[in-house]
């Protein structure tokens, strides 16, 4: 059992610049932000890795509240892993501590799954991650659905929400974000009992 005093590092998944804000491949960002404002804090460049981290406390106050350090890489999302390794070293986070937040193709739009290790289902930011620390960590896979038609997987990831998505999207993001804080605070089979429509 890992102990329970050490800090959990949350990654949202994406890629930064404004042109990749709304996309589908950024809704771990989406969520990173959500989380940001609950805490109460804001973003800052890392020292210690391409990314931007705010540390804080997720749970209620006492006893079951824990550290968290929320990240978001900025090396783009197939190089992940660098960054996400070098947060989890500096800040001695067990790696089953770790959980990313990404975008998953094989779950329709608006569901979530959560879990812990297993494969990248070809996430350029997960195969990334796992390249660079092996698998056993965290996921909270966001159910974006598949491509329609003819449309290559790569495309369909780098545009934006629909319009009919995007009046879901805050509800969505707003669940994955409580997904989270559930996970860190109750643990994976309690989260995954609420979550795992």
């Amino acid at each position: 059992m890992s102990d329970v005093n050490a800090p959990w590092l949350i990654v949202g998944l994406g890629n930064p610049g404004p042109g990749y804000a709304g996309n589908r491949h950024n809704v771990g960002f989406m969520v990173a932000d959500l989380l940001a404002e609950r805490i109460g804090g804001s973003f800052k460049r890392a020292q210690k890795a391409q990314a931007q981290v705010l540390e804080g406390r997720i749970g209620a106050p006492g006893p079951s509240s824990r550290r968290v350090v929320l990240a978001k890489p900025m090396s783009y999302m197939n190089l992940s892993g660098g960054p996400v390794t070098a947060l989890r070293d500096f800040y001695k986070v067990p790696t089953a501590n770790v959980v990313a937040v990404h975008d998953e193709l094989d779950i329709d739009y608006g569901t979530l799954r959560l879990k812990l290790g297993g494969g990248d289902n070809g996430h350029n930011g997960l195969k990334s991650m796992t390249k660079a620390m092996g698998p056993d960590y965290h996921r909270v896979r966001c159910g974006i659905g598949r491509p329609p038609g003819r449309m290559q997987v790569a495309d369909f990831v780098l545009k934006d929400f629909s319009s009919a998505e995007r009046k879901e999207l805050d509800w969505f993001v707003d669940r994955a974000a409580d997904a989270v804080e559930s996970l860190v605070a109750d643990g994976l089979e309690r989260a995954q009992s609420t979550y795992n429509s």
